[in-house]
């Protein structure tokens, strides 16, 4: 029988590598939910409860959503004991009724913002507000609002809550399904409209695309957004860098675009687009046909400074709006070119995680991306910002260079993870100061320290890999402490030439043998860490009556995020869910340190 369950552990205690849990709670669709979903013609393995949302409320709270057999909802829990507090409540438009829509949620200023389908058949897509009154939602079955939209990434900046996601472009279909990527903004301040125009719905909902193409005579445009970081302070600018790739039935390509916030807010701030007849084509709308204030403004700041509410907005205004959610422009990318690209290979990126801080003085930036054939890339992102530089913005005002490949590693272990064939990466997580990465599959996480210096026998070959986590000192190659000194570093390569060669040939790096999550059909779906915890989500088809201890530690690997303290590994097909609860951020580094 296949059974829904939370886990937790507490990884302080693990002395060796094998973990046991220390609480269980198991949430399963109950009988009747599950007899109701299969009358609507959905298989026994469909009518299960998916965990799709898992956020941290409160200090003390988590709030977890499922499937729940085609009828989604939602529970609070204690965070330290996994036991529920107060009532279920309906997950409609928190998260989808079939694990394989997908969806965001999060929490600002104590409101929910999700956007997913609301329906049985995943007709109605929405992006909502709840928890708080009034409950917002966007516009129902309008295209021009949302047109077959997969979501990836929700994130809170400034007065708005953006939305991330790909699409059906409505303004190309003259050409077909086009799917272009966007970002979408609603005003957290937004009340909705008056009782005649947008009552109960978005005033504030606005949306342009996101440019991530690489330019000449005819751009080549990378056009689905997969992967989106929370905002992040690079070179002085707070910047969002998203994964590219590519159609299925196109060219095999990825990109990594950076944006800029200030850009992508400057661009809501351009013309809107219209269809003026019929099928008649896309054109922009004149800007003295705008009415005042501006539409998509949140009311009590900027045009709409005078009006305190958005339910005050004139009817003008919201009619607009409710006609025109989309704008002419789109966001172009940090230098207008991707920062990494990634072509001629079958395979294409799909997650990324990001050290903006990396080296021993904080100063670069270095990406780890990772493919759906289990490969995850190390890159060196330019500029850097120079350590004790006068004025970063000197920096900061020039486009990104071409990045730096690294290292490319192999992670999946078909002999740990049970499975030889599952290489698509799930997740993929960092943890700065635990020095280490997660990497998240269907049936294990695994984890990897984020350098290898000691691989390195040689000056010239520690400088020459022109990785900014390790320097040279006395006659090793060491991974750098935080301000460390009396170290070599050579990142761009000006001195190599003069330097001795190796005397020996010094071997291109073996993947490190990395102990592995697993326990039976584990399959990740979610994971949320806070300090010196994690919550995971996970699938499994059996659960061992036994204490887990097939369930291994994954070696040198904890997560935490400079900007959220939730952290998720989700996917949307599978079949029954777990959480883990209570990861230490430590672990034991089975890889010889540095």
């Amino acid at each position: 029988m296949c059974w829904e369950h939370i886990f937790g552990l507490q990884l302080d205690a693990i002395t060796g590598r094998e973990l046991f849990y220390h609480k269980k709670l198991t949430w399963r669709a109950s009988r009747q939910e599950r007899k109701t979903c299969s009358m609507k013609g959905k298989s026994e393995s469909e009518c299960r409860n998916f965990i799709k949302v898992l956020l941290p409320r409160s200090d003390s709270l988590l709030f977890i959503c499922g499937t729940n057999a085609y009828n989604p909802t939602c529970r609070l829990y204690l965070e330290d004991s996994l036991e529920q507090t107060g009532k279920n409540v309906s997950g409609m438009a928190k998260c989808p009724y079939d694990s394989r829509q997908s969806n965001v949620a999060l929490f600002a200023d104590d409101k929910l913002y999700t956007a997913t389908v609301t329906d049985f058949l995943a007709l109605d897509a929405v992006v909502y507000r709840s928890l708080s009154e009034p409950a917002l939602r966007s516009l129902k079955h309008d295209s021009r609002w949302l047109k077959e939209p997969h979501f990836v990434r929700a994130l809170e900046y400034g007065e708005h809550v953006y939305f991330f996601l790909r699409e059906i472009a409505v303004e190309f279909t003259a050409l077909g399904k086009v799917v272009v990527s966007r970002v979408a903004r609603v005003c957290k301040n937004d009340a909705g409209g008056s009782q005649r125009v947008l009552e109960r719905h978005w005033t504030s909902f606005v949306k342009a695309r996101l440019n991530c193409s690489v330019p000449g005579e005819s751009h080549f445009y990378f056009n689905e957004l997969q992967a989106v970081t929370d905002v992040m302070s690079i070179a002085g600018r707070d910047i969002v860098l998203g994964i590219f790739t590519t159609p299925a039935n196109s060219i095999p390509g990825s990109a990594v675009c950076a944006f800029d916030m200030a850009t992508v807010q400057a661009a809501f701030l351009g013309r809107f687009k219209e269809q003026r007849v019929g099928d008649a084509g896309w054109a922009m709308v004149p800007e003295e046909r705008l009415p005042d204030p501006r539409p998509g403004s949140c009311a009590r700041s900027g045009p709409a400074m005078s009006y305190s509410s958005s339910q005050l907005f004139p009817d003008d205004n919201l009619l607009f709006l409710k006609s025109h959610p989309l704008l002419d422009g789109s966001v172009p990318s940090l230098g207008e070119q991707p920062c990494f690209t990634r072509t001629i290979v079958r395979s294409r990126l799909s997650h990324l995680a990001v050290d903006p801080a990396a080296g021993p003085y904080g100063n670069h930036t270095v990406m780890f991306l990772a493919s759906d054939t289990g490969l995850v890339l190390k890159v060196l992102l330019w500029p850097p910002v120079s350590a004790g530089m006068a004025d970063p913005m000197a920096v900061a005002s020039s486009p990104f260079l071409p990045s730096l490949l690294l290292e490319q590693i192999d992670v999946y272990d078909a002999h740990r993870c049970g499975e030889p064939d599952e290489h698509q990466v799930l997740g993929l997580e960092l943890d700065t100061e635990g020095h280490t990465l997660y990497v998240a599959f269907r049936t294990c996480v695994l984890h990897l320290p984020l350098s290898r210096c000691h691989l390195y026998t040689c000056r010239r070959a520690c400088l020459s890999a022109r990785d900014p986590y390790c320097g040279w000192r006395g006659r090793v190659c060491i991974r750098l402490p935080h301000r460390a000194q009396g170290y070599e570093q050579e990142l761009e390569s000006k001195e190599l030439s003069r330097m001795t060669r190796c005397p020996e040939v010094v071997s291109k790096p073996a993947p490190p043998v990395l102990p592995a999550l697993v326990a039976g059909s584990l399959r990740p779906t979610s994971l949320s860490i806070r300090p010196r915890q994690a919550v995971l989500g996970l699938n499994r088809s059996r659960i061992p009556l036994e204490p887990l201890h097939v369930l291994r530690h994954p070696g040198p690997y904890s997560s935490s995020h400079a900007h959220s303290h939730a952290i998720h590994f989700m996917h949307p097909v599978y079949r029954w869910s777990i959480a883990l609860k209570s990861i230490s951020l430590k672990s034991i580094d089975r890889i010889p340190s540095s």
